[in-house]
């Protein structure tokens, strides 16, 4: 197969093509605006793979879209860019307008029009996956339900409220364009090459530096967290095997305050990396002013995905955040290099 990415060199499109050029022989080409949060460099392992190709395309111009699409001749799409951070959507909305929501538009025409172009075989093979968030379900406050696919939309952010958006879009070229799409909605996402701004490694990062642990309000925001290497597995699965026309739902089965999850990698850094003054990592958290709009819960129900398609992660909590703050302490240089900023100067010499 021939799987064309949208948003690969970000924290969870490189965790999926590095599964599927890993564990696969399909042929990857991963298209990225190479914005902030996009590092070639969560793509060294496979880089140099004959079956894995990138080029710097926005998904914004629908030209350099069409002759990607044409060029490579994709079979499956998996639409993973996005602007993903809440914090930054508040302050700066307009871009997540125009990737989350004009983008995906450009996109879904230009994998129409490409779609219709092809023979009767071809088009039947055809998947468009767009890949969402639980967040554009809105706050579960209250309640000890569970999301499910059914779940009417409310989203609480101008992040969730764009990624809605574009899963409206999607369903609407289903539905009016026969567009044979499929989506999925993922929890909380944690593991290796973690942009360094998020909760996980923000708090293993300034806990290695000795530096404050900041924490929203009190810190009992509930999420769902779930491995991203489990994630990859289940996006693969799903494009590959699922339904057209249906929304699969993906989580961890982990639900934890955002509290418990940084006392957890404290106690773990606590292990690996005791502090020299023989203080704990506790002794760092700061509690800081609740965001706008906080949401407050956050849970996934993934009976569907495990009942039709025989997905379950398989990392638990425990052993996904042992495993994953032990990678941030042995890939310090590779933090530092976004932290400092001299992975984006180097990208001028990157050949698109």
């Amino acid at each position: 197969m021939k799987v064309l990415v949208t948003g690969g060199a970000g924290f969870i499109g490189s965790a999926v093509i590095r599964h599927i050029i890993q564990n696969t022989k399909d042929q990857v080409f991963n298209i990225d605006k190479l914005t902030y949060a996009g590092n070639l460099e969560s793509l060294a392992d496979i880089d140099q793979n004959p079956r894995y190709a990138f080029k710097q395309i926005d998904i914004c111009n629908a030209k350099d879209l069409e002759s990607a699409f044409n060029n490579f001749q994709p079979d499956l799409i998996m639409n993973l860019a996005a602007e993903s951070h809440v914090d930054r959507s508040i302050d700066g909305l307009a871009e997540f307008i125009n990737t989350n929501i004009v983008g995906t538009y450009t996109l879904l025409e230009v994998a129409r029009q490409y779609w219709q172009s092809l023979d009767d075989s071809a088009r039947s093979q055809f998947r468009f996956h767009h890949i969402s968030t639980d967040e554009v379900y809105g706050d579960m406050d209250n309640t000890t339900d569970l999301l499910t696919k059914s779940t009417p939309f409310a989203p609480s952010s101008p992040y969730s409220a764009s990624k809605a958006s574009s899963d409206h879009l999607v369903r609407a070229w289903y539905r009016t364009y026969k567009l044979p799409v499929i989506i999925t909605n993922c929890s909380n996402n944690y593991g290796p090459y973690h942009f360094p701004e998020k909760l996980i490694p923000l708090v293993i990062l300034n806990a290695s530096e000795g530096k404050e642990l900041p924490v929203y309000d009190k810190g009992n925001q509930i999420r769902d967290w779930l491995y991203v290497e489990d994630h990859a597995r289940a996006l693969y699965k799903v494009v590959t095997q699922g339904t057209i026309g249906e929304t699969y739902n993906i989580g961890g089965h982990n639900e934890k305050q955002n509290i418990e999850v940084v006392r957890t990698i404290c106690q773990i850094l606590d292990e690996l990396q005791p502090r020299e003054d023989k203080l704990t990592y506790e002794s760092l958290i700061t509690y800081v002013k609740d965001r706008p709009g906080h949401d407050l819960r956050y849970a996934i129900d993934a009976t569907k995905i495990k009942s039709d398609l025989d997905w379950a992660p398989v990392e638990t909590f425990e052993t996904g955040i042992h495993k994953t703050v032990k990678w941030y302490l042995d890939n310090l240089d590779w933090c530092r290099r976004i932290q400092d900023g001299s992975y984006q100067r180097e990208r001028l010499g990157v050949q698109t």
